[in-house]
């Protein structure tokens, strides 16, 4: 590992590390109290929309890092700001933050499994892999180190020491997206002449598949029969996968792949889009019926 990648490594180990802190044991608690609510939130997030992701890369005919990107967001947990969204969309944030919470543990060991099936599994993405020497299940490995040890340390902190954990959490989490930022722009920069072509095509990719998360978490939400307020919260939860997380991985894993970089950062962008228009529309919605 170089020195770049260890910088990376340790980026990326301090945002999980960060998110970890905000993990109360009463978000887990609520967990008991809506078991039906919770579970209908994570099958969208772990298992209809990886199966989506997969078969939709399958069928199209797109460039291997492109359709990489897209497997390993899919794989990526819902971020922190769906709770925020949840919240303006007048959905139930309770539920919204529970479900993050639960989501945050799972991915310790789901979006490095479900990453690593989706691209052994498919030949282009696969054939890509070893052209470059890096095994699926090493990915897999790694994934579950980098997130384990920041998050059990972090759950750790926020239990023992919570005054500390208060004063730290927001500082830290701002610095440790900002220096991931950074990073990732000073890529983009250095092959900023590689970008324009491509560019819109892409977004016309990324929006495709933010709204098959978004539809995948409503009819998940409408399968399982929860309330209105469920219902929101449950769909912003399908759709607005935590694309920092997956930007991060790709700095480490993957040396900031340029294909993969413009699919994460462009979902980091419009899923914020998607998720604020789609609060907006229910709060009129709401608006008009007197709600």
């Amino acid at each position: 590992m170089n020195t770049q990648q260890l910088v990376l490594s340790l980026v990326l180990a301090t945002m999980v590390f960060s998110v970890a802190l905000e993990l109360r044991v009463a978000d887990f608690r609520r967990v008991g109290q809506t078991p039906r609510a919770v579970v209908a939130g994570l099958v969208p997030q772990f298992v209809l929309l990886p199966v989506a992701t997969w078969l939709m890369t399958r069928w199209l005919d797109l460039p291997a890092s492109t359709e990489a990107a897209m497997m390993l967001v899919a794989a990526c947990p819902g971020g922190s700001l769906s709770n925020v969204v949840t919240h303006l969309g007048r959905g139930n944030t309770a539920l919204s933050v529970s479900i993050s919470a639960v989501a945050a543990l799972m991915a310790l060991v789901l979006t490095p499994l479900n990453f690593t099936w989706m691209v052994s599994t498919n030949p282009a993405t696969a054939d890509w892999l070893r052209s470059l020497s890096i095994s699926a299940s090493d990915i897999g490995v790694s994934l579950l180190m980098v997130l384990a040890v920041p998050m059990v340390l972090g759950m750790t902190c926020a239990y023992r020491f919570p005054g500390l954990t208060e004063r730290i959490r927001k500082p830290l989490g701002h610095v440790s997206l900002l220096a991931l930022l950074l990073f990732i722009v000073a890529g983009l920069v250095k092959e900023r002449a590689l970008l324009q072509p491509a560019l819109l095509p892409l977004l016309g990719l990324v929006v495709a598949h933010n709204a098959l998360g978004l539809l995948l978490g409503w009819l998940g939400a409408t399968a399982f029969r929860v309330s209105e307020r469920d219902r929101r919260a449950i769909t912003i939860e399908g759709g607005m996968q935590n694309s920092g997380l997956a930007l991060g991985i790709i700095a480490l894993q993957f040396n900031a792949d340029l294909g993969m970089v413009i699919i994460a950062s462009l979902w980091g962008i419009w899923h914020i889009v998607s998720g604020l228009s789609l609060a907006f529309w229910w709060r009129r919605s709401d608006a008009r019926l007197g709600g």
